[in-house]
């Protein structure tokens, strides 16, 4: 079983998410009520929308990670799982995730796009910078 499987078993059994559909069509999807939450596209690499809020919020811990990569005007972060402590760094960004979604828009947020695999990002350091 690979991380990113077992880490989407977990996921799909949290009462506030269910697999779905990716919108940018490729992998499998966790969604809640409000919208997707977490696109796996590969074995090892996940999308997560985090919003703008919550990616303002926890820039600096998501800096310092080597296992995260923001795209610049991105609401979606990319994971790579190459260890198991990945997958629990997934599984506290999708806690996070949950609640920057619950608490509703925020006036800075930009209008959510498609996930960075559409974007033809990839797994590509990002300036954080701007951050």
């Amino acid at each position: 079983m690979t991380l990113a499987s077992r880490a989407l078993a977990q996921l799909a059994t949290w009462p506030d998410l269910s697999q779905a559909v990716p919108s940018c069509g490729l992998g499998q999807a966790v969604s809640s009520a409000q919208g997707e939450i977490a696109h796996f596209h590969s074995d090892r690499d996940v999308d997560l929308r985090l919003t703008d809020r919550a990616i303002r919020r926890f820039a600096k811990d998501l800096r310092d990670s080597g296992a995260i990569r923001i795209v610049p005007g991105s609401q979606w972060v990319t994971l790579r799982l190459d260890a198991a402590s990945d997958v629990d760094l997934l599984l506290t960004l999708v806690s996070v995730a949950l609640q920057a979604q619950q608490a509703g828009p925020d006036p800075l947020d930009r209008p959510a796009a498609g996930c960075n695999d559409q974007r033809g990002a990839g797994f590509v350091k990002a300036d954080l910078g701007g951050i």
